[in-house]
C-alpha cells in the first residue's frame, strides 16, 4: 500500500493529532464528508498505521474514538559493506573468544587494534562522511 497521503488524509490526521483523539462522527462532520467517505478515509489511515480506533459508547450508541499512533523515533544506522571490515584485526585474532572490556585481552588496550586504527583513521573518516544515514 502506498505511504503517500492525500490532502484529505493529511487534514484528517492533523485534526486527530491536534484533538488528542476525536470521535469518528466528529471527524466526518469537520471534514464535510458523508459517513461512507469518512469510513473509507479512516480505514486508509488505519491501514497505513497512522491512527487506531478505540470503541467507545456515547449516549448509548457504539462509535469509535480515533487516536494518533505514537510514532517511534527512527534509529540512525550506517550501512557497512563487509569488505570494509574484513581487515580489522579482530577478524583473524586467535584471542577473540577471550577478548572483552576488562579482560586480559581488551579492545581498548589491544596493540593490533591501535596500529590498525592509526593506519586506517583517514580512510575510516572518509567512509563515515560518505555514508548516508538510513531513514
Amino acid at each position: 500500500m502506498s505511504k503517500q497521503m492525500s490532502n484529505l488524509e493529511k487534514e484528517a490526521l492533523n485534526l486527530i493529532k491536534n484533538s488528542n483523539g476525536i470521535l469518528q462522527s466528529e471527524l466526518v462532520k469537520e471534514l464535510g464528508l458523508d459517513s461512507r467517505e469518512g469510513s473509507r478515509l479512516v480505514l486508509r489511515l488505519t491501514k497505513k498505521g497512522l491512527i487506531r480506533r478505540e470503541q467507545v459508547s456515547v449516549n448509548g450508541r457504539r462509535t469509535y474514538r480515533l487516536l494518533p499512533v505514537e510514532s517511534k523515533p527512527q534509529k540512525a544506522s550506517i550501512k557497512i559493506n563487509i569488505t570494509t571490515i574484513l581487515d580489522i584485526p579482530c577478524t583473524t585474532c586467535p584471542y577473540i573468544d577471550q577478548c572483552g572490556p576488562g579482560n586480559f585481552y581488551d579492545p581498548a588496550t589491544c596493540p593490533l587494534m591501535d596500529r590498525w586504527l592509526e593506519e586506517n583513521a583517514n580512510r575510516i573518516s572518509r567512509l563515515l562522511r560518505k555514508m548516508p544515514l538510513a531513514e
